[in-house]
């Protein structure tokens, strides 16, 4: 293959831009973060307008890593879940978007559940009423900022506003579709009756196009502050998990994707929509392909807040011998003994997602005593997050959904002790592939599939996807874990009326 193909992520906390050759070997790559603010409880937003800033900046390093422009055959954007970008007829951002951890539209969803009933809605969309959602966040606007809602001409994702600042073409493709409790998942569109019926103006819905479908070419005006060539093809995109999941490989029912970056979680392929209000479920970047997935809200955010908050030490240490405060975390952890000697950790941080579904829910060490040390609590919080996946994982069984090897993603792949951990609790084989860039790989695949440079999706992983390393369960630790997690799933159902604040 000859021509260079451009993936562009966008993260929580950073957007990364990579380019790729036809072997998916990295050319280059380069990242540009940008804050989220916490205005109020509950609340969490970004500026739409940081991302693109973020994106061009990203896009100029990568050039001048000598990256060549004009071999750049496509581009492909994977962005976080749950936005709710409002722009105005010209383009404009309106306000800063909720994300997706963001539950200010709680009330909202009260409301929906009280005038709908869940099992409408759950049957249209394949999933619960959550005030991540986008749907419930569109409402907010109406009730709480009326002059947004008024003003807005579209609601876009983080892919399609990049993708959008990219070509002047507003879209919206089925991988983020879920978001909306309008959006029929098994047919992969909108459901425009409902959508009246919901309060909310289906003018505000962008057209849906496949996630590998060309939908412009790079305008002028982007060209210029990207640095990219003017009529480079651009392609819709996908959700950053699901683009992830092809960029880990997983395109054949029964193949899961297992999500090690600021969120945890597990997504596992499927050629039939199977629902379960207690997971996630949306299309696959992958034509006639669903994803049902499980999402802690804590998962590399875990262990970034411990290393943050309680790891001054271990940050000298790294200067001291030129590695990471991370690995050093990393070795100190893997020294205690598998179980964390009882230290079990809920790594509910900012509510917990799947399959518990409370805003309220709150983190919790449990087993404190004089032995415990910090390389006790490091190890807990990723034995934590472990369980977590296996929670999710349970519940998928029970729907018919079963996962094979899981095949890692994001930065805690590159933790083995945390790999083994993970393949410890759940009882499953693991694969690493290239861990950092999945899911800009798989907004690549995307451009690659779109343009042509592949002739399918099953030829681009075959080209792309290189497994690094494997882990399998160690037995002798099984019973130990099976304890932890009774513990762990007792934690919370003795703890959660204490959390929502029901206290006798």
């Amino acid at each position: 293959m000859s021509g260079i193909l451009l993936g562009i992520d966008i993260g929580t906390s950073a957007c990364k831009a990579a380019a790729f050759s036809g072997d998916g070997t990295v050319l280059g790559q380069a990242s540009r973060s940008y804050p989220v603010r916490y205005p109020k409880p509950g609340w969490a937003e970004q500026d739409p307008e940081e991302w693109w800033a973020a994106v061009c900046a990203a896009i100029r390093s990568l050039l001048e890593q000598g990256v060549d422009a004009s071999k750049i055959r496509g581009v492909g954007v994977g962005g976080q879940s749950w936005s709710a970008v409002a722009v105005d007829r010209h383009g404009s951002v309106l306000c800063s978007t909720p994300i997706w951890v963001d539950t200010r539209a709680q009330k909202i969803c009260e409301e929906m559940k009280a005038r709908f009933g869940e099992e409408l809605l759950f049957h249209t969309s394949g999933n619960p009423i959550q005030p991540m959602y986008t749907m419930p966040k569109v409402l907010w606007y109406q009730e709480n900022r009326p002059e947004v809602y008024r003003n807005a001409d579209k609601i876009l994702q983080s892919n399609s506003f990049i993708a959008f600042r990219l070509t002047g073409e507003m879209t919206q493709e089925p991988s983020q579709g879920y978001g909306w409790n309008c959006y029929d998942v098994a047919r992969g569109a909108w459901n425009t009756e409902l959508c009246r019926d919901l309060g909310v103006d289906p003018s505000l819905l962008p057209q849906i196009v496949p996630c590998h479908a060309v939908i412009g070419g790079v305008t002028a005006e982007a060209a210029e502050e990207t640095g990219l060539r003017p009529g480079t093809f651009v392609v819709a995109g996908g959700l950053d998990a699901a683009c992830g999941t092809l960029g880990a490989g997983v395109i054949r029912p029964g193949e899961t994707q297992e999500q090690g970056g600021q969120a945890g979680g597990m997504s596992i392929c499927m050629d039939a929509c199977r629902m379960d209000p207690r997971l996630i479920l949306g299309a696959h970047v992958v034509p006639e392909r669903w994803l049902l997935q499980g999402g802690t809200v804590a998962g590399g955010a875990a262990v970034n807040w411990f290393e943050k908050e309680f790891c001054a030490e271990e940050r000298a240490w790294a200067k001291e011998k030129g590695t990471s405060s991370l690995r050093e975390m990393d070795a100190a952890a893997g020294k205690v003994p598998a179980g964390s000697e009882g230290l079990v950790f809920l790594p509910y941080l900012a509510g917990e997602r799947s399959p518990v579904w409370d805003v309220n829910a709150k983190g919790v060490f449990y087993g404190i005593d004089f032995s415990k040390t910090r390389a006790h609590f490091a190890r807990a919080v990723m034995e934590g997050v472990a369980y977590s996946l296996r929670h999710n994982l349970e519940i998928a069984e029970q729907a018919d959904a079963h996962a094979g090897t899981l095949r890692s993603m994001g930065g805690a792949a590159n933790s083995g002790l945390w790999m083994q951990i993970k393949a410890d609790v759940t009882g499953k084989d693991f694969a690493v592939p290239s861990a950092d860039t999945a899911t800009a790989l798989g907004a690549a695949i995307l451009a690659g599939v779109g343009t042509g440079e592949f002739s399918d999706f099953e030829d681009a992983v075959r080209r792309t996807v290189t497994i690094r390393r494997r882990f399998a369960p160690n037995p002798e630790n099984a019973a130990v874990y099976s304890r932890g997690y009774v513990v762990y799933r007792g934690l919370y159902e003795n703890l959660k009326n204490i959390m929502g604040g029901k206290v006798s």
